[in-house]
């Protein structure tokens, strides 16, 4: 697979673009010249977090769960997409956080960089954009 334009978010970038403008204007902003991508299993553990964040900031976690949806209806990717990289995705993540293995594997299946505010994908070999670099 070529080159393209675009990014793999991790499930941080994903509640930052509930919770947040900044993320979801740069989302918004660049979705008609780029790619935005996501596996399956970050919008599984956004819906998992978000409901106690939007609570403890007073947020109705309806609404916050259906920007969160609206994110996903066009850059959800299913692990089989993916599954055939998770070894090499593995070896790279190494241990620093191994469940972060299916944005590694996506990026690879893709060749695009990661979209996170984590650590942990840095020395992976992938480029890492950070927010405020995007």
């Amino acid at each position: 697979m070529s080159p393209g334009k675009g990014l793999v978010l991790d499930a941080n970038i994903l509640i930052r673009a509930v919770l947040g403008k900044r993320v979801r204007s740069i989302l918004e902003k660049y979705e008609d010249s780029a790619e935005f991508y996501t596996p399956d299993v970050c919008f599984e553990e956004a819906r998992e977090h978000l409901p106690a964040i939007l609570e403890s900031r007073g947020i109705e976690w309806h609404s916050g769960l259906a920007v969160l949806r609206n994110r996903a209806a066009g850059s959800a990717c299913r692990s089989g997409a993916y599954q055939e990289l998770e070894r090499a995705a593995r070896d790279r993540i190494g241990v620093r956080d191994i469940d972060d293995w299916p944005v590694v594997a996506l990026a690879i299946l893709l060749v695009i960089p990661i979209w996170t505010e984590d650590q942990d994908f840095f020395g992976s070999g992938i480029a890492t954009w950070t927010t405020d670099r995007v």
